[in-house]
């Protein structure tokens, strides 16, 4: 059974927390959490680009000019690809990228990642998130109590508005109530926080 330390906001030590074996203790499963990282991503993007080729702008119906005669190369359609305003060569269309990924695959991935900051020592608990007047020098000294030199996400059982406020201006910091933690959330943040209340959340709701 992996265990933690426990700190305090001031970065002092409070104790120790036992996580959870069937949470914080999953096998490392590289191939999930690429792609549960990829499906985040692609369901991102928009997909809305796109522009008209030759038989979707509007005119060019004529001909230019005649086929012989003239001394001008011969041209079909004022619409063609190598005229100003002409449709585009291969036009890029709109499109779905979206992925789908199985509730089991996203929950192994979720977890494999948890497992594998505690087994690097990247996860650290903290027996809460408070701020007193949610200025942003609070989360700062907090920050620097906790050596948080590279981007953190700091996981909150609750919506607390003061420590949001406090966080928002710092870009290394990124705070995400504990219901909408992801994989790519974890992967893409060096250290992650989560309070005590947060780690027993997550093992009523993936522990069984």
């Amino acid at each position: 059974m992996p265990s933690v330390k426990v700190y305090r906001m001031d970065g002092t030590e409070s104790g120790t927390i036992d996580l959870s074996e069937k949470v914080f203790g999953v096998e490392y499963n590289e191939a999930l959490i690429h792609q549960a990282v990829v499906t985040r991503l692609a369901n991102e993007r928009q997909g809305t680009k796109g522009t008209l080729t030759r038989s979707e702008v509007r005119g060019g119906g004529r001909k230019p000019w005649r086929q012989k005669g003239t001394g001008r190369a011969r041209q079909g359609s004022i619409r063609a690809p190598q005229w100003t305003k002409g449709g585009v060569v291969f036009a890029p269309k709109s499109r779905d990228y979206s992925k789908d990924m199985n509730k089991k695959a996203k929950r192994g991935a979720l977890l494999s990642a948890l497992s594998k900051k505690v087994s690097d020592g990247q996860l650290l608990v903290v027996e809460e998130f408070a701020v007193e007047n949610g200025k942003t020098k609070e989360m700062v000294a907090f920050k620097n109590a906790l050596g948080l030199d590279k981007k953190a996400l700091l996981v909150m059982d609750n919506n607390d508005e003061k420590v949001i406020l406090a966080t928002r201006n710092i870009k290394s910091l990124q705070t995400l109530p504990v219901q909408q933690i992801s994989t790519y959330e974890v992967v893409s943040s060096d250290k992650v926080i989560l309070t005590r209340e947060a780690v027993k959340m997550l093992e009523e709701v993936y522990g069984e």
